[in-house]
């Protein structure tokens, strides 16, 4: 694997991102409910994320391997392409998030153990659960990091 580069995402990359999103998430939880088109992702992705959050890409050899959305004390979106998990490029997502924040907050699901595990490793801590308070109806937690006092 070549090295991983960090790149600030653009109007340009909303339908890549949008698509990795997609890869990323149901390779993890294939059971899922698909309650979205692609074309509305990227309309997401494009409208919601891009005017209001930093959003970063990693790529390896020019290809984009995956995407954080950040900012407002908030990790919005953070995937990794099943080929290049478990190589650090998630730890570097994340990272860039934790250096830019103080107070960071994120929804994953029950379900998502890898997810889960990934986060804890972080620094997270489970806040608060729910039972399915969301337009997947699948059940969640909220958890959260804070940046130690100096």
């Amino acid at each position: 694997m070549g090295s991983t580069d960090i790149i600030s995402l653009e109007a340009r990359h909303m339908g890549e991102a949008a698509a990795l999103r997609r890869v990323a998430l149901w390779a993890r939880l294939p059971w899922l409910p698909d309650v979205h088109t692609p074309e509305e992702d990227e309309h997401y992705w494009r409208t919601h994320l891009l005017p209001g959050y930093t959003l970063l890409g990693a790529t390896v050899e020019h290809r984009l391997v995956g995407v954080i959305a950040h900012g407002r004390g908030w990790v919005e979106q953070l995937y990794v392409l099943p080929a290049f998990q478990d190589r650090g490029i998630g730890s570097l997502l994340l990272g860039e998030a934790k250096g830019a924040m103080d107070d960071i907050q994120l929804w994953t699901f029950s379900k998502n153990a890898g997810a889960r595990s990934f986060y804890e490793r972080h620094g997270f801590v489970a806040e608060r659960e729910t039972d399915g308070d969301n337009e997947e109806r699948e059940p969640d937690i909220l958890y959260r990091w804070r940046r130690p006092s100096a």
